[in-house]
């Protein structure tokens, strides 16, 4: 069999193979800081969700601080840049969002732990 027509059978199968991959590796990674969590909450890491006031009204993390994202370039002066920030939202997306926000202001020791419903 020739290397392109093995490419062209292939092909459709490349799409799911990568999208499979991808949750493989968001699941790991996400079991990872998972596991760190209690050691950075010990070391007096503060859990920030930015999600709306209202999503973090119906139901959040105990102990976490609400920090819209919208609102998170002007409020980070409320959080230590030396103590860990775990960051949270409804499925990731805006916590990514506000781990760039954080590390272009200076925060090293920042992750984001995707769903509030892993901080629990």
């Amino acid at each position: 069999m020739q290397p392109a027509s093995y490419f062209r059978m292939m092909q459709p199968y490349f799409l799911p193979a990568a999208v499979v991959a991808y949750l493989v590796f968001r699941t790991m990674r996400l079991r990872g800081i998972k596991a760190r969590l209690p050691m950075m909450i010990q070391n007096g890491g503060v859990v920030v969700d930015v999600r709306s006031t209202g999503e973090f009204a119906a139901g959040s993390r105990p102990g976490s601080v609400n920090i819209p994202l919208d609102e998170l370039e002007k409020r980070a002066g409320e959080l230590d840049k030396e103590k860990p920030v775990i960051l949270c939202c409804a499925s990731g997306a805006r916590s990514g969002a506000a781990l760039h926000i954080l590390k272009r202001l200076g925060f090293k020791n920042v992750v984001n732990a995707g769903p509030w419903q892993n901080t629990i």
